[in-house]
């Protein structure tokens, strides 16, 4: 029987300090609530691993937080518990294993930790290179940090390495933006991701740039036209430089796309672990709670308490639609009108033909053919320009 693919997503949710722009689940803690919440998370995986037995684990995704403040040994305990209840690609060299990092968290024993662990992806929180911005954004960490943290990385004999950054900072210029990039690319990581800062509800952020104007003491955020500028900047000096891209955000050398992030965009199941984790399986989606005090009494009942399975949604065939676009037209090479017909025993012409049409008069979507193991298929996907207006256009498979 052939094994479904199945991705792995495990949410650490601690940090240093908090930056003053995020809205995740995540919070400094101390030594004995992570001691807990490791033994809780290796609890909710034993106890959830009987839904997946007939899955087979393509990628798995340590995301925080900062999971580099966990020591290195527990993080091969969790990566051995999966091993033991999950099923495994044949080979660990087909696996890829991401584990994000933030600068100034991580340490060559450490490191030497996740390599045995079978962690063979980084993915490291830099958002600028300029020490002024990363201050202003509440990291911990300077430029030089950075360095020092990419390096100890190559010399533990990582080489498939992300680097996130982020633009539209408070103050920033796009020269300064340009400053960033070329001296990120000149470090050669395989893969960048690369945002715009976005101010989120509940953050002191918002509290500095929800009205109309920014507060007293704090750097104006670029206008919107600026914030295009860098847009636009970043795609065209990252493919000049052999980065291309495959998602809105996200660019990389050939061969290094981000495995684990491809699968949510094209609706491949996956089980979330952890505080807050979301999983779907089967078009059924559920999260875990976001109250610690509730996830830790896992470690007790050494199963899923009730608490900690909470807003389970069996998505309507309709839903599965919208995701089915929306997600994938994220991606570059947008989405396979075979699949959609397999998928939903209906074409696309007939269950949004005038949101294609609209868009393909407006040059923001195309048909277009491709080799798949050679066969031609027909594609679906966003334009540069439908690229640069997304949100619209996403909007538009909405029902």
């Amino acid at each position: 029987m052939k094994l479904a693919p199945l991705g792995i997503y495990l949410h650490i949710p601690f940090c240093v300090r908090k930056c003053l722009y995020c809205d995740f689940l995540s919070a400094p803690t101390d030594v004995q609530t992570k001691t807990e919440y490791v033994e809780a998370l290796l609890a909710e995986i034993r106890a959830q691993a009987p839904l997946y037995s007939n899955y087979e684990v393509k990628t798995i995704f340590f995301g925080g937080g900062t999971p580099s403040l966990l020591p290195g040994k527990e993080l091969f305990r969790i990566m051995e518990c999966l091993r033991h209840n999950f099923s495994f690609a044949p080979k660990d060299e087909s696996l890829e294993i991401t584990m994000e990092a933030n600068p100034g968290t991580l340490t060559a024993e450490n490191l030497e930790w996740y390599r045995r662990a079978g962690i063979n992806r980084l993915s490291i929180g830099l958002q600028s290179a300029n020490d002024q911005e990363l201050k202003a954004l509440g990291r911990i960490h300077t430029w030089r940090d950075f360095l020092n943290s990419f390096g100890l990385a190559r010399e533990a004999g990582f080489s498939n390495i992300n680097v996130d950054l982020m633009s539209a900072l408070p103050g920033q210029t796009p020269q300064a933006w340009m400053d960033t990039l070329k001296q990120t690319a000149a470090l050669k990581p395989e893969h960048i991701s690369a945002y715009s800062l976005i101010i989120e509800e509940g953050t002191p952020f918002y509290t500095f740039y929800g009205g109309e104007k920014p507060a007293a003491g704090h750097l104006p955020l670029p206008d919107e036209d600026t914030d295009r500028l860098m847009y636009s900047q970043t795609k065209a000096f990252l493919s000049e430089a052999g980065f291309g891209r495959y998602e809105i955000s996200n660019y990389a050398r050939p061969g290094f796309s981000c495995r684990h992030n491809l699968s949510y965009w094209k609706r491949i199941d996956y089980a979330g672990f952890g505080l807050g984790a979301a999983s779907l399986r089967q078009n059924v989606r559920w999260s875990n709670t976001p109250v610690m005090k509730d996830y830790l009494s896992l470690s007790a009942a050494e199963g899923l308490a009730t608490p900690v399975k909470q807003a389970v949604q069996t998505l309507s065939a309709e839903e599965q639609m919208e995701e089915f676009m929306f997600l994938g037209l994220r991606i570059t090479e947008g989405i396979s009108l075979r699949r959609f017909r397999e998928t939903f025993g209906r074409t696309v012409d007939e269950v949004y033909a005038e949101p294609v049409e609209k868009l393909m008069q407006e040059g923001l979507l195309e048909r277009y053919s491709q080799e798949k193991n050679g066969v031609p298929e027909e594609f679906l996907r966003l334009t540069d320009y439908g690229i640069d207006v997304s949100n619209y256009a996403l909007s538009e498979f909405l029902f």
